[in-house]
């Protein structure tokens, strides 16, 4: 199996698990937030949805520089919105990945804001990265969701609303 393989693999069984978290999320509780430093769930949602996205950017261009390019969030309403925009993003990255062979995943990346340099990557590892994040982010919405009562979906298997205890 390629490189190229696993990651079409991971993309398509972790993008089951994205669309269960942002199925949950109900119409009205879009603007709400645990807590004033944190996100409210429509960025949270949104950046999730989005993240597909940054396979095809990893793979396409040699940087992000925040300072030439300010992030502009796409506006979500509701959860069939947020859905239909997850599902755009994950075609379109998933698109470019199809395209890619192993040897365009050495390629240099860089993300940065300006002359500041936040990190370096291959272009392999920005797939990696991007995958984490859709991770890492799905867990916090998941707390998101514990905290407004509203049952969690299984990740790598049944979740404790799920079970029958």
């Amino acid at each position: 199996m390629t490189m190229i393989e696993m990651f079409l693999k991971e993309m398509d069984q972790e993008s089951e698990t994205t669309r269960k978290m942002l199925s949950r999320i109900p119409d009205d509780k879009y603007d709400w937030k645990p807590h004033p430093k944190s996100m409210t769930i429509r960025s949270l949602a949104t950046h999730i949805a989005e993240l597909p996205t940054w396979v095809k950017v990893g793979l396409t261009t040699d940087e992000l520089d925040f300072e030439a390019s300010p992030y502009k969030p796409h506006v979500i309403n509701n959860t069939r919105e947020l859905m239909d925009y997850f599902e755009k993003c994950l075609k379109e990255g998933r698109a470019q990945l199809a395209l890619a062979t192993d040897k365009d995943l050495e390629g240099k990346w860089v993300l940065r804001s300006g002359k500041q340099v936040h990190a370096s990557y291959t272009k392999g590892e920005v797939i990696r990265m991007s995958y984490c994040q859709i991770v890492h982010h799905r867990a916090q919405l998941g707390v998101f969701l514990r905290l407004l009562d509203i049952p969690i979906p299984g990740s790598y298997g049944p979740s404790a609303d799920e079970m029958n205890f």
